[in-house]
């Protein structure tokens, strides 16, 4: 079958791409205000002649153990970003933090940092305290409280019985569409989702996590959120399908996910992950060949095969 047209873009991130050609420092200046107008409040960055590296990792994170996993009836009682750790879940954080620290520091790297983003709920908050007391001042570059990142809105939970029927119709109806009552649907979660990925676009691509006149290549980005909402991330950045969604299995608590840079640049989840601990999560067999690519591939490149553009979508050619 022939190549379908370049003017679809699927499993596509160009993000960390090099935007400007090198020229001069007025020109560069002129040509990223266009592209980037809050450069203007960060004129250090609109002066660098290229793009700074991309992060070497983004580590996503599912909050420790909290009383609402282990007792539903604490959401009659508490609000839902109020729910605190359970002490598991406090040994959780602190474990995390220790292998987050030995994947940042693995290959004898000196000068690794991380860069935090986190639900401003309680229990990944407290979860971000765990896991911060493995880390030294200087390895911190900063931190940010991210609303998008959030847990889905379940509506109300006072009647326990009713949330009980309310999520056993949303296991008949669909994950991905089913909108609780005076709630979120998973969809409405991909949108905030969609928003967020790309203010996470906009602070690499101008290296906000760089000093200025730094260009370190040992970044790493830690999301600490929630399952679902992770989940969402990852079919939102890797352009999975609904049906792939649907497929997923939730991260443990306290449990990680690495998206690490390829030989190309790209993040893949092949670079820490065995192709069987990502079979165990959920990915197909075309999820994992589609992860093998992003692993061996540039930024800015196109995957032709991948299920959404491929030869696999329209049968009728058989």
């Amino acid at each position: 079958m022939a190549a379908l047209s370049s003017s679809f873009r699927c499993c596509d991130s160009t993000i960390g791409n090099n935007h400007y050609p090198t020229a001069s420092s007025a020109t560069v200046a002129a040509n990223a205000a266009v592209v980037f107008p809050g450069l203007a409040h960060f004129p250090e960055k609109a002066l660098q002649s290229s793009s700074p590296p991309r992060p070497r990792r983004i580590i996503l994170v599912r909050h420790g153990e909290s009383e609402g996993n282990i007792d539903e009836s604490v959401y009659t009682r508490v609000p839902d970003p109020r729910i605190g750790l359970t002490a598991k879940g406090w040994s959780q954080a602190l474990d995390c933090g220790r292998q987050i620290h030995d994947i940042a520091s693995s290959g004898n790297v000196k000068d690794w940092k991380v860069y935090f983003y986190v639900s401003p709920y309680l229990r990944t908050l407290e979860t971000l305290r765990g896991i911060g007391k493995a880390f030294d001042r200087s390895n911190i570059v900063g931190i940010r409280e991210e609303p998008r990142l959030r847990e889905q809105d379940f509506g109300n939970f006072q009647d326990r019985e009713k949330m009980r029927v309310e999520k056993e119709i949303r296991l008949r109806y669909g994950r991905f569409f089913y909108r609780f009552p005076n709630g979120e649907s998973a969809a409405d979660v991909y949108d905030r989702i969609t928003g967020f990925r790309e203010t996470l676009k906009a602070d690499i691509d101008i290296g906000r996590f760089q000093p200025p006149g730094q260009q370190n290549p040992n970044m790493n980005i830690v999301i600490v959120s929630h399952g679902l909402t992770l989940r969402v991330f990852l079919m939102r950045w890797y352009k999975w399908t609904v049906e792939q969604f649907e497929g997923l299995n939730n991260f443990d608590n306290g449990g990680l996910l690495v998206m690490q840079t390829g030989f190309g640049g790209r993040y893949s989840l092949l670079g820490h992950h065995t192709v069987e601990e990502l079979q165990k999560f959920g990915l197909t067999e075309a999820m994992i060949d589609d992860q093998i690519w992003q692993r061996k591939s540039k930024p800015g490149e196109l995957n032709y095969d991948c299920l959404t553009t491929g030869p696999s979508f329209f049968t009728h050619f058989d």
